[in-house]
């Protein structure tokens, strides 16, 4: 349980940081629908309405159904651990008459999807057990605190990504002698799930479109399902885009192979010519992700040696937080275009894992790669192991 310790105390620190007085999660059936504040900090799911209360000076306090205090004291987070039968209404005012907070932040956001767990439902019934009190008229967004808490990584954290990642590479590594001339983009992703189960991991993201597979110019570009009609061929780029998650973790990377016509020794000039753009572009965008700069100026350095080449602007973010979902929280390396939001105009920390990803398209298809870094104190340390030369079938 060291894990939900150490986010714990994080969250305790990020209160005075933010001057922020209480942070409440309340949540019911999470099993059905997570949240954020419940998967950080227990590691198990609850059941009936609970209330998972910390405040400024260190208090700790869980309001749960009586089936579920056992598996919350298992957790050794929380020092006070309530159970209720018949209403949680008493024993959830006592708390905050305790606290006595001015604001208490609760788990929505407008812009970060893994701050934003408390449902419209459950925020009326909280207003309706503090009804007559003070305290409902003290909620406020702790979207802040919780983007931070998502994005600042601990060490076990840390490591539980680094593995994720490495056994990415491994299974990448698997794949690429079974790549052939006639295999189909359905055909090689059923391998890669084969060889996934085989390993009991589960996808980063939804099996249907994970691997994402393209091979050649015809292959369509997203996250879409591998074809079974677009086949592997001489002259086409084969790309990959995998991840998987491990012990609650994730990796994310996209890899590259060119397979060779009759004669070539490697890949056209062309092709060549876009691989080196997008290497460069993912160097540039990492020497510039450092702690104090905001996630937009990272995208912008990178953006800039794609368009600069001549090539079209990519129509998504140079990078995304990494780490309990893989689209994780905290700032985005993104433009500051609408739908992003407030995202792009975070600040970097040290201790941040994004993702590095961006792609250009050539006659043979699409070349993209995506690295996975840490961001330390004076820069960033690839997590994953830079793919700087194209694979060749």
């Amino acid at each position: 349980m060291r894990l939900f310790q150490e986010k714990a105390d994080q969250a305790t620190s990020l209160l005075g940081e933010l001057d922020l007085d209480c942070w409440l999660t309340f949540a019911r059936e999470t099993g059905d629908r997570p949240d954020p504040g419940v998967e950080l900090l227990l590691g198990s799911s609850l059941t009936w309405n609970a209330a998972l209360i910390f405040g400024r000076a260190g208090e700790r306090a869980a309001i749960v159904g009586r089936y579920d205090v056992e598996n919350v004291r298992a957790g050794g987070v929380f020092g006070e651990i309530v159970g209720y039968d018949e209403d949680m209404r008493d024993a959830l005012r006592s708390v905050l008459d305790r606290i006595g907070p001015r604001q208490i932040g609760l788990n929505y956001s407008l812009h970060d999807h893994t701050a934003d767990g408390l449902t419209f439902g459950m925020y009326l019934l909280l207003r309706e057990l503090l009804a007559g009190t003070p305290h409902a008229e003290r909620l406020v967004s702790a979207g802040p605190l919780l983007s931070r808490l998502r994005a600042r990584k601990t060490p076990t954290e840390v490591e539980r990504i680094q593995a994720a990642i490495d056994v990415t590479e491994e299974i990448v590594g698997w794949l690429t002698p079974q790549i052939a001339v006639g295999l189909s983009e359905a055909a090689l992703a059923e391998r890669v799930h084969a060889e996934l189960a085989r390993r009991g991991l589960p996808t980063a993201w939804d099996l249907a479109y994970c691997p994402t597979l393209n091979s050649g110019p015809e292959s369509p570009v997203g996250h879409g399902m591998p074809q079974e009609t677009v086949r592997v061929e001489p002259g086409h780029l084969v790309h990959i885009d995998v991840g998987v998650r491990q012990a609650d973790y994730c990796s994310d990377l996209q890899r590259m192979w060119y397979v060779r016509r009759p004669g070539e020794d490697g890949p056209p000039a062309e092709v060549r010519r876009a691989w080196a753009t997008v290497v460069a572009a993912v160097e540039a965008g990492a020497a510039a992700l450092r702690p104090g700069v905001r996630g937009w100026e990272v995208d912008a350095v990178a953006r800039r040696v794609i368009v600069e080449a001549g090539y079209p602007e990519y129509k998504h973010a140079f990078g995304h937080g990494l780490g309990r979902a893989c689209h994780d929280g905290g700032p985005l390396l993104g433009p500051r275009w609408p739908r992003y939001g407030d995202a792009p105009d975070g600040v970097i920390e040290a201790g941040h894992v994004y993702t590095l990803e961006l792609d250009v398209p050539t006659p043979a298809g699409i070349v993209a790669l995506e690295e996975d870094v840490l961001v330390t104190a004076d820069g960033c340390r690839f997590l994953s192991r830079f793919q700087r030369e194209l694979m060749l079938i």
